[in-house]
């Protein structure tokens, strides 16, 4: 297949693809969408970015526009599961460009705002419902939506959306799903816990890979620093001020690093914000269309929260932590040299980092180059390798107590002790309760000289 006018789609839909000027379909495209036209489940493994949204919107609609179907109050034909509200909307953008041509109605539904206007959307009838899962849920629980007339349903990024902890919202979901249905599934990786949740979904499904590993990063110059943990915040201010960074995304490993981040930028005269799973979808928004009109240059971002970020214009990315996933780096250094403009990545690698940064060589097929003035690094050495402290945790050698793992639990009171008083202290138990000890009236020599405290 060379070009849309190739594909054996409706005359409405080949209109509207000449109106936006598409020629040459993706490969996700390419490979999609005659299986889905064909009516075959779809397994696709592909990042943002790539066109997914066409290559399963335009067989929905090719369908629909066939068939002609009426719309049923609160009974919708097709079914788009996507994980945020910032996705939903992009999506939904799509089908109204796609089928401008056609009958169709489409409704959006995502937590955040009011849902009675959402209610009265679904009430009119629609063809199309693009949702996110809690509010999908929370509606079909109140007796808005019924799924028993769905003809397609699709599942977009859903590795983000079992990071996201929408997995037991799913699981309701998917109970609901008539058996005869078609469905198109989308993920950018397939950890064992995607592939078991495709398994519950799909039958006998076409599988598409177009997952670009050398590809997008080869028009990405690439840049990493050998550094020292404390150092890598006066390095990034250093970066972020030069005057040819123009709209950069700065990646965090944890939510409350990308919060303790953005603040510090914004103190050193940065405008910049933070973006993560535990903003509000309103706050994400905001946050979104502030980068998107220039009111703010810097973007903070943790990796589930930037997957769905698709904004031209990114000059730099910065891993402040690398990703422990090599395939995250492909990822989110895609996030610049969008639409043919050039882009620079830039990592921060310390000592315990060096075997991710291996991993991510490896992946991508060359090494990441030094950043210019940098000195090659000095060799780690297997025992500093072994004594280098785990990411997120503690910093000295003291092992916690209670046997406590890499939980992301970091309370001062876990596992230790506080001074509760003079003379006293109180001791944390590992359910969370704390143990009261007797107060001492005062130490071993005040009692041998007969004085106490007050």
């Amino acid at each position: 297949m060379k070009t849309f006018a190739e594909i054996d789609l409706i005359a409405p839909l080949h209109r509207a693809l000449v109106d936006e000027k598409y020629e040459t379909p993706t490969p996700i495209q390419a490979q999609t969408i005659p299986a889905a036209l064909s009516g075959r489940d779809v397994l696709g493994c592909a990042q943002t970015g790539t066109g997914k949204t066409a290559a399963f919107a335009l067989p929905i609609l090719d369908r629909l526009g066939e068939e002609q179907p009426r719309s049923k109050p609160n009974c919708p034909n097709v079914l788009v599961l996507a994980p945020t509200r910032e996705l939903a909307i992009q999506i939904g953008d799509s089908f109204a460009t796609y089928g401008k041509n056609l009958p169709l109605k489409h409704v959006l539904v995502y937590g955040g705002v009011s849902q009675n206007s959402q209610v009265r959307a679904l009430n009119k009838g629609a063809h199309i419902l693009v949702a996110t899962p809690g509010r999908l849920l929370d509606l079909m629980n109140q007796g808005y939506i019924h799924l028993n007339h769905l003809q397609v349903f699709v599942l977009d990024e859903a590795d983000r959306m079992l990071d996201m902890g929408f997995l037991p919202d799913l699981k309701k979901i998917i109970k609901q799903l008539p058996k005869k249905r078609q469905s198109l599934f989308f993920s950018a990786t397939m950890p064992p816990n995607i592939v078991e949740l495709s398994r519950q979904l799909l039958t006998n499904p076409t599988s598409v890979n177009v997952t670009p590993k050398k590809t997008s990063v080869e028009r990405i110059e690439q840049q990493v620093y050998y550094i020292e943990r404390t150092g890598k915040r006066e390095l990034l201010k250093k970066i972020l001020q030069k005057p040819d960074v123009d709209r950069a995304i700065v990646f965090s490993r944890t939510k409350r690093g990308a919060n303790m981040l953005a603040q510090k930028l914004l103190l050193a005269g940065i405008k910049a914000a933070a973006i993560h799973g535990n903003k509000s979808q309103g706050a994400r928004q905001r946050a979104l269309e502030a980068f998107r009109t220039k009111q703010i240059d810097v973007l903070v971002a943790t990796d589930v929260a930037a997957r769905g970020i698709d904004i031209d214009g990114v000059t730099h990315v910065v891993n402040y932590d690398l990703p422990t996933e090599p395939e995250s780096y492909v990822h989110r250094i895609g996030r610049t040299g969008r639409a043919g403009a050039e882009g620079l990545a830039i990592s921060f690698c310390t000592s315990d980092e060096r075997r991710d940064l291996m991993a991510i060589e490896k992946l991508i097929g060359q090494k990441v180059p030094l950043a210019p003035g940098q000195p090659a690094p000095q060799p780690v050495s297997e025992e500093s390798k072994k004594a280098a402290p785990q990411r997120g945790g503690r910093r000295n050698s003291r092992p916690r107590r209670g046997g406590q793992g890499r939980s992301g639990d970091t309370s001062k009171n876990s596992g230790s002790q506080r001074t509760a008083g003079h003379g006293s202290t109180e001791a944390t138990a590992t359910d969370g309760k704390p143990k009261r000890r007797r107060r001492r009236k005062g130490t071993r020599r005040q009692q041998q000289s007969g004085q106490t405290t007050g």
